[in-house]
């Protein structure tokens, strides 16, 4: 009996000891990986504000590409770009220019604040004070605007970057880098084909509202506003909506829009 206690002790001690290994190993390398995986996640984020842009090109280096593009931080409230006092707040605060957070702003309660329904129709919950927007510039002119944008579709919401062209009007790209939309559906807000049809596409109406639309169906071609609507999604009504929501809130006045406004009479 004695020896049969004893194998069982032992059975459990080997048992703990090798969980206890694992857990280090596994610690180990998750805390050792960190660094690499804060680095993919900062090249794919610059990848994507890149391809938005049209200006992705294949056999260069992201790093090298994204040079070419300067990352400011804007008081959506003001529609200003932030202070030397509040980025030295925001990076004590652990949201550097570098590696600025947006998603993880949003979640701050001081940095950020809940939205009723009524103010949310993109259904983003929770408004951050400041974004990171990223500019192109040629000849000391902006020659590109990229602007971050997430709302929500059918079945998640759907994160990603709208490009203007220097104008502040005209859509120079759109494209997701996060969703969970349906497959053949409301996954095809990553088809290339419905992607261009943003391209060239106005912001405003004559009267300067906020006008982008997706449309149901198709557009109707030579219609009044042909210039600021999309094909909806076919089979995907409610990623198609909620598509136009998100573009409409975030280039609206709780958005982006005293931004826009600012640059275009270059108050900023």
């Amino acid at each position: 009996m004695s020896a049969n206690n004893d194998s069982i002790q032992k059975t459990i001690l080997v048992a703990v000891l090798l969980c206890l290994v694992c857990s280090i190993i596994v610690s180990t390398a998750a805390v050792s990986l960190k660094p690499l995986q804060v680095q993919n996640k900062l090249e794919d984020k610059r990848k994507n504000i890149l391809a938005a842009a049209g200006l992705l090109q294949a056999g260069k280096s992201i790093a090298e590409q994204f040079e070419q593009v300067t990352t400011r931080i804007v008081n959506l409230q003001t529609g200003a770009y932030a202070t030397a006092t509040e980025l030295a707040e925001l990076t004590a605060a652990g949201y550097p220019v570098a590696s600025f957070d947006q998603r993880r702003l949003s979640k701050d309660g001081n940095y950020s604040a809940a939205l009723p329904g009524k103010e949310d129709p993109a259904s983003i919950k929770r408004l951050e004070k400041y974004a990171a927007v990223f500019l192109i510039e040629k000849e000391g002119q902006v020659d590109r605007i990229i602007l971050p944008v997430h709302g929500y579709g059918l079945w998640s919401t759907l994160y990603g970057f709208v490009a203007l062209e220097g104008d502040a009007e005209t859509i120079a790209g759109l494209g997701f880098y996060a969703h969970g939309e349906t497959p053949g559906l409301g996954g095809e807000v990553d088809n290339p084909s419905w992607k261009a049809l943003w391209v060239g596409k106005k912001v405003h109406d004559a009267g300067g509202a906020v006008a982008i639309d997706v449309v149901k169906g198709k557009v109707v071609a030579g219609n009044a506003n042909e210039i600021n609507q999309v094909d909806g999604l076919s089979g995907a009504t409610l990623t198609s909506v909620g598509v136009r929501n998100l573009m409409r809130f975030w280039l609206g006045e709780r958005g982006f829009a005293g931004y826009l406004a600012n640059l275009k009479g270059q108050g900023v």
